[in-house]
């Protein structure tokens, strides 16, 4: 059997970077200012997680305007979704493992 910390993705070792996979994998998207409040996070706190999963191709920015104003959304990437449900797996069996 493999160990399971090795199978661990080291992008998601960040609570921040696990919250927000975790609200992306339940929403189709969400804006920056929502995920800042869900969160409670600062601005380039989460600017800069922010950043870090979309160079992995983990999450896809939507820039907008409503109005005048502009709105960032987020959404999960195929290839997030498939990384972040691995990282759980072996979180899970790592859990088993202890048991």
């Amino acid at each position: 059997m493999k160990n399971p910390i090795g199978q661990l993705n080291r992008v998601f070792d960040s609570r921040i970077r696990m919250g927000v996979m975790s609200v992306l994998l339940m929403n189709e998207s969400v804006s920056f200012n929502d995920l800042k409040q869900l969160l409670e996070l600062t601005d380039g706190n989460l600017a800069s997680h922010l950043v870090n999963l979309e160079e992995n191709g983990y999450i896809k920015v939507h820039k907008g305007f409503i109005g005048r104003k502009t709105n960032t959304t987020y959404s999960i990437t195929r290839a997030g979704e498939r990384a972040f449900s691995e990282h759980i797996q072996a979180l899970e069996n790592m859990i088993k493992g202890i048991k």
